[in-house]
């Protein structure tokens, strides 16, 4: 976790598996933020990102108790997000072949751009958050959970369900596809750097 020591965090776990309400709440002010920004990205649409993210903490609660002792919570909490995230492509996925005229579970159409649109404040800014966006989901998921969750590659393979060494090339390809799409010789190339590991 970021800001916690892992003792700290490893007494965290202890406090969920016993169903204290006081842990949820630091879990959640700890994580909430950051998994509404993942899924954001990854969805591209706010209704969406807010309705997995509800889903993520409706199955901490469920599965607190059975959470291991050394659970790192960051991880968990990032893979169930990823896997509900996965689940919803593959539901549109089905009702886009089998039900184009029916109203699906999950809302289509465009969306009016959402706070985090409007919070990218320099055109470097802009560009960088288009180029990531544009990138296919595989290498987009791996950019945020490494670069902008600070997971580890091999924590960040652990919730794609991937080994550790095809996270390290998704990255290594995910990197080169954004300086490419970014056409590195611009002032994106400083704001690219910081996305480096």
């Amino acid at each position: 976790m970021k800001g916690m020591d892992r003792d700290s965090e490893l007494a965290l776990v202890g406090r969920l598996r016993a169903g204290d309400r006081d842990a949820f709440d630091a879990v959640h002010d700890c994580f909430n933020t950051r998994l509404f920004n993942f899924l954001a990205r990854l969805s591209r649409r706010r209704e969406v990102a807010e309705d997995l993210l509800e889903e993520t903490w409706l199955r901490l609660v469920a599965r607190a108790a059975y959470l291991q002792p050394d659970t790192r919570l960051g991880p968990w909490l990032f893979t169930v997000a990823h896997n509900l995230y996965v689940s919803y492509r593959r539901s549109r996925m089905l009702e886009d072949s089998h039900s184009a005229g029916l109203i699906g579970l999950w809302p289509s159409g465009s969306v009016p751009p959402s706070p985090f649109d409007w919070a990218v404040a320099s055109e470097a800014g802009r560009r960088i958050e288009a180029a990531i966006g544009a990138l296919p989901v595989a290498y987009r998921e791996a950019l945020l959970l490494v670069l902008v969750e600070g997971l580890r590659p091999a924590e960040a393979a652990g919730v794609c369900g991937i080994s550790p060494e095809a996270m390290r090339q998704r990255l290594s390809r995910a990197r080169a596809a954004l300086a490419a799409s970014l056409d590195v010789d611009e002032p994106a190339l400083a704001a690219l750097r910081e996305l480096r590991t």
